[in-house]
């Protein structure tokens, strides 16, 4: 019976990190069939080779400038068939008591062909990664958000959002060209992203740098509620009572 080779894509900034990887996966090769489905040195790359379909397993490293391999893997869920996941690190306390803590499969560094082996034979019986187990394991705040749109993963960098707003159960993202829908939680959001988020009211979060000062609604009275005037949006965010003191910070 002929055996479906498993498609693999590796993902690690470092070229001789991708190099050595391809040797551990031609040793393999004779006991698990295996072939490269591609490479990447970026997450955005990873997620471009994904969307093209063909990958049965992403071979993540986690720490890579500007989106770590965490990260990756969340949007990859976005996926309709994501891959299954296996997490490369050298060696980060931190890190591997996470990855024992959930459960997630993860080769050490220097990876041997042995473990790989074995790593790439049970992936096929490892129930898929849920979100909730990825996003107790991110040490820093994410780069991007994601959203499926049309079979692919559309990335909205954090630093383009201008406001996030729970409506029902979807938050709405605002930039300054067009709206998203995500499924996410506005309070999780704030804890992630506290330092360039704040809420002015209990359904919504304004990014600090985007504050262009505040207005009153029935500005004759003097005495109606405040609006956040945001940069490049005409609309206006209502601030709730409980967080006028919002305006009082920005305007010292």
């Amino acid at each position: 019976m002929t055996v479906v080779p498993r498609r693999v894509m590796i993902v690690d900034d470092e070229a001789p990190a991708r190099s050595r990887m391809r040797d551990l996966l031609a040793d393999v090769n004779a006991e698990l069939p295996v072939v490269v489905a591609g490479e990447a040195a970026n997450g955005r790359d990873a997620l471009n080779i994904a969307e093209a379909g063909g990958v049965d397993v992403a071979l993540l490293d986690v720490r890579m400038p500007g989106m770590d391999g965490i990260e990756v893997a969340r949007h990859l869920q976005q996926l309709a068939r994501p891959p299954a996941v296996i997490f490369t690190t050298a060696y980060d306390a931190y890190a591997i008591q996470a990855f024992e803590l959930h459960v997630v499969d993860y080769l050490l560094k220097p990876i041997k062909a042995s473990r790989l082996q074995e790593a790439l034979s049970r992936v096929a019986q490892s129930p898929a990664l849920n979100p909730e187990t990825l996003r107790g394991m991110q040490q820093a705040p994410r780069a991007c958000l994601s959203v499926a749109e049309r079979g692919r993963v559309h990335l909205i960098p954090v630093e383009d959002i201008l406001f996030l707003r729970a409506e029902l159960k979807y938050i709405t993202v605002r930039t300054v060209a067009r709206e998203y829908l995500i499924e996410e939680s506005l309070t999780q959001l704030e804890q992630e992203f506290a330092e360039r988020f704040v809420r002015v009211h209990r359904n919504c979060l304004v990014a600090r740098a985007a504050i262009r000062g505040f207005e009153r609604v029935g500005a004759e009275s003097g005495e109606g509620p405040w609006q956040v005037v945001l940069a490049g949006l005409e609309e206006r965010m209502p601030v709730s009572r409980r967080q006028q003191h919002i305006v009082r910070e920005f305007a010292r």
